[in-house]
């Protein structure tokens, strides 16, 4: 074999090595969790002005199939999944108007986690988008107290209505936590600019509840009258009794009280999806967090909500949860 062939077979097997690296299938995507399904009509709709204000709201990240896919996030089934505190200012409902973060709210909720990031936007980027972002989510409010020996148990039923959310989200601020020791943080503050919680003002009860149960429903957004998304409610990786004992197990000196809100995280479909092969080599060429952000602002942004969009979440049985932005 001839010194060119070599070197071309060489140079050949690299490319099929790195393009192998960047198209590879996602490892460990779990199936679905084993729900116990409930029908709209195997319960009841109670007002949700009829609970207390909750004292916490929980998020939880990636707990559907299709966006681990979608974020190209690998599934590592050792660690808590994305688990995060959102501000009670983000409670709103149906035909409210929701602010457009500026540059100004952005490097504001910024400086709560990191000061010294702030320096860094301000000097690095003159405008800076939010990347505004939407996401239904099946919603789970605590009908009444839970103790934490309670969640010990393998056969205790929590106390849960369901509702429907649209959990959305800053993601140039999401961006910045990447690679941070406060990544989830970074999760919380993207999600928590006022307003950013539209909901439901009824809350489905089921007649008779099992620790596994939900009410299997599709769920969807439209934006300006065109589907974003839709998916099947047990189409969710983790049961409820799983995701309060990861809240727990996070946040093991919050009390659960009656009328705490968790969101159970949102399914395929959103405005960040990226194809796997650009997070790999992002992460192949090192790029930091900021690297990471001036990437995304400048790739297409015609998916990410901009002023005057109209953003609608649907759910079976439910009304229906539009905001206007602006």
């Amino acid at each position: 074999m001839s010194k060119k062939t070599i070197i071309y077979v060489f140079f050949l097997l690299v490319i099929l090595s790195l393009a192998y690296y960047l198209y590879r299938p996602l490892s460990n995507i779990p199936p679905p969790a084993d729900f116990n399904c409930m029908n709209i009509s195997d319960g009841n709709f109670i007002p949700m002005d009829s609970l207390p204000s909750p004292r916490y709201i929980y998020g939880m990240g990636l707990t559907y199939r299709d966006h681990l896919i979608e974020t190209a996030s690998e599934y590592d089934p050792t660690v808590l999944p994305p688990i995060f505190l959102k501000k009670l200012h983000t409670l709103t409902g149906n035909g409210s108007k929701v602010k457009y973060p500026g540059m100004y709210d952005i490097i504001s909720a910024t400086a709560e986690i990191e000061k010294e990031v702030t320096k860094i936007l301000q000097t690095k980027y003159e405008n800076l988008s939010p990347l505004l972002d939407y996401e239904v989510e099946l919603g789970m409010v605590l009908l009444d107290s839970i103790l934490p020996e309670e969640l010990e148990k393998d056969d205790f039923i929590p106390p849960l209505g369901f509702f429907i959310a649209n959990d959305l989200s800053a993601r140039s601020v999401l961006i910045l936590g990447e690679g941070s020791p406060f990544r989830y943080e970074y999760w919380g503050a993207a999600k928590s600019f006022e307003g950013f919680l539209p909901i439901s003002d009824q809350v489905w009860v089921p007649d008779d509840p099992k620790s596994n149960s939900i009410p299997c429903i599709r769920i969807e957004t439209y934006v300006n009258g065109t589907r974003r998304q839709s998916e099947n409610t047990d189409n969710m990786i983790y049961t409820p009794l799983e995701m309060l004992r990861f809240i727990k197990t996070k946040y093991p000196d919050h009390p659960m009280n009656k009328g705490d809100m968790v969101l159970t995280g949102t399914a395929g479909g959103v405005a960040i999806a990226t194809p796997r092969a650009l997070v790999r080599l992002s992460h192949l060429l090192g790029f930091d967090r900021f690297q990471k952000l001036s990437a995304k602002l400048g790739s297409d942004q015609s998916q990410f909500l901009k002023p005057g969009d109209l953003v609608e979440i649907k759910g079976e049985g439910f009304d229906l949860v539009g905001v206007i932005i602006e």
